[in-house]
C-alpha cells in the first residue's frame, strides 16, 4: 500500500527522469498553470463526491487530488518533509473558536 511520502517519491523520480507519454510528464512539461487547473478541478470533484451516499466516488477523487498536490509540490520544490514539519509545528496549537472569525453561511 502507498503512502504519502512513497507518492511524493515517486512524482520526484518522474520529474527527473521523465517518462515520454506519462501522465505525470505530461503536467511537468505543460507547467504550473495545468498543475493548478488540475488541483482546483480535482478539489471541486472532492467536494461533489462528499456530498453522494457513494464514498467510494470521495475515495476515488481524493486519491486523485492528493497525487495533483503532490505534482505542485514536487514542482514548487516544497518537500513532503517541509509538510510534515509544518503540520507538526502547528501540534497542539489549535486556537480556541473564539478566536476565529465568524463563519457566515449563504
Amino acid at each position: 500500500m502507498q503512502d504519502l511520502a512513497q507518492l511524493y517519491e515517486l512524482v520526484l523520480n518522474r520529474k527527473n527522469n521523465p517518462q515520454a507519454g506519462s501522465y505525470t510528464d505530461y503536467l511537468f512539461t505543460k507547467g504550473l498553470d495545468k498543475i493548478l487547473k488540475k488541483i482546483g478541478e480535482e478539489a471541486t470533484e472532492v467536494i461533489v463526491a462528499a456530498k453522494n451516499p457513494d464514498k467510494s466516488e470521495l475515495q476515488y477523487e481524493t486519491a486523485d487530488l492528493l497525487y495533483h498536490l503532490m505534482v505542485l509540490l514536487v514542482e514548487q520544490g516544497v518537500s513532503y518533509d517541509d509538510i510534515k514539519r509544518e503540520l507538526a509545528s502547528r501540534e497542539g496549537l489549535m486556537s480556541k473558536t473564539q478566536e476565529r472569525r465568524e463563519i457566515k453561511e449563504y
